[in-house]
């Protein structure tokens, strides 16, 4: 039977709305992929937490660390205490680094369970952030705690280099001093200002060809040290660019240095790669994603399609996903989190729609509405009654 409610328009207006009715997404499991895969993974608050949620943080533990068991059973990595587990947004370093422990010890029960944990600098109160020394201290301190748990390392962008750095030879100095003291390759992460606005200018310039040529320059100085970098600018050109002049030696295995696509607007064509050289290290980008997190079974199977050569079957499946995830990446785009989590609440992951900080307040019923039909057009809705009946007590609570 057909499944139907009413939701709100951008006008303001109700209209109803029938489900597609198509069987939700069901990907093979222990399919392989060809590309290195890692979502970024929200954490599920603890509702029944006496806490003051704007101050404090309360995490359940047991369905956060189920959610990343979902996530390895499909294939894809964990990129643990990023972003998208609302670092910076309510999750401080404490927490972070138990839930980087939590994981790591949950992984070790998975054979070939990926997980790269962030390091950065939030542990630093900015009145105590007066020096790029300063920063060094701090990124050293996460850098040993998080190793000392036997954890590969992503060099988080840093909101207090960012505020104390004079010029690109800060950044040089302050990724020169980290690199060269890291265990394994790492990670480099570039977030944009429209996912932090704290972040802007970061490398030393708000030029990003000029920014971009600075992080370059550190790379191929250190291109055994690095794995990797992950960018997220929302500009796919500015990533195609910048991984043709990845360094073609070093990285992780020898091969080179990889480009982990943080562009939730365009990654489907950016891991399918381009003519440049579509299986090269650097004629295609691997992923390290939020929005994989909320599109999880469709990442994996399209993943698998694209291991099998299949193109066509790998756009067919994660074609639909972009319109929702340029909706969830929406401007303000540092509230996507709020989408992420929406997701899960919607498909039975977690048994609450509340978030760390209370950041479910951040986007509009309106936009909850088009996500859900976005959702269902990508055949993302898990349990399609689950999803509809979840979907009704959130407009109750808004007065629909």
């Amino acid at each position: 039977m057909a499944l139907t409610l009413q939701l709100p328009t951008p006008a303001g207006a109700l209209e109803n709305y029938t489900l597609r009715g198509t069987s939700p997404l069901q990907p093979p499991r222990g399919t392989k992929f060809n590309r290195i895969a890692y979502s970024a993974a929200h954490v599920v608050a603890d509702p029944l937490a006496a806490i003051a949620p704007w101050l404090q943080c309360a995490i359940d533990w047991d369905a956060t660390i189920a959610y990343r068991q979902r996530l390895w059973s499909l294939g894809l990595g964990v990129a643990e205490a990023m972003d998208t587990a609302q670092r910076g947004m309510g999750l401080d370093w404490p927490s972070s680094l138990e839930l980087i422990r939590r994981s790591l010890d949950a992984a070790r029960d998975v054979p070939g369970a990926l997980v790269a944990c962030g390091c950065g600098t939030d542990q630093l109160a900015p009145e105590n952030a007066r020096s790029v020394d300063d920063v060094i201290r701090a990124y050293e301190e996460q850098m040993a705690a998080i190793e000392k748990l036997g954890g590969k390392l992503i060099v988080m962008a840093s909101r207090a280099l960012a505020r104390v750095a004079t010029g690109p030879a800060d950044y040089e100095k302050v990724y020169g001093r980290i690199l060269s003291q890291a265990k394994q390759p790492v990670v480099l992460h570039w977030l944009g200002d429209m996912f932090d606005p704290a972040l802007a200018g970061y490398w030393g310039t708000k030029d990003v060809d000029a920014a971009m040529d600075t992080a370059l320059g550190i790379i191929a100085a250190h291109a055994s040290k690095v794995d990797g970098i992950k960018i997220s600018l929302l500009d796919k050109d500015k990533e195609i660019a910048m991984r043709r002049r990845l360094p073609a030696t070093g990285g992780a295995d020898g091969s080179g240095v990889r480009m982990y696509t943080g562009d939730d607007f365009n990654y489907a064509e950016l891991i399918a790669g381009d003519g440049f050289g579509r299986e090269a290290v650097h004629g295609k980008s691997d992923a390290l994603l939020g929005i994989f997190d909320a599109i999880a079974p469709a990442a994996s199977a399209a993943l698998g399609e694209l291991a099998q050569g299949n193109l066509e079957r790998f756009h067919a499946i994660l074609g639909p996903t972009v319109p929702l995830s340029r909706h969830i990446f929406a401007a303000p785009t540092r509230f996507y989190k709020t989408g992420v989590v929406f997701m899960a609440w919607l498909n039975g992951h977690q048994k609450h729609f509340t978030m760390v900080g209370g950041q479910q307040s951040a986007r509009s019923l309106p936009h909850f509405a088009e996500l859900f039909r976005l959702a269902d057009a990508a055949n993302l809705l898990e349990q399609p009654e689950l999803a509809a009946r979840r979907m009704k007590t959130l407009l109750a609570l808004h007065g629909v």
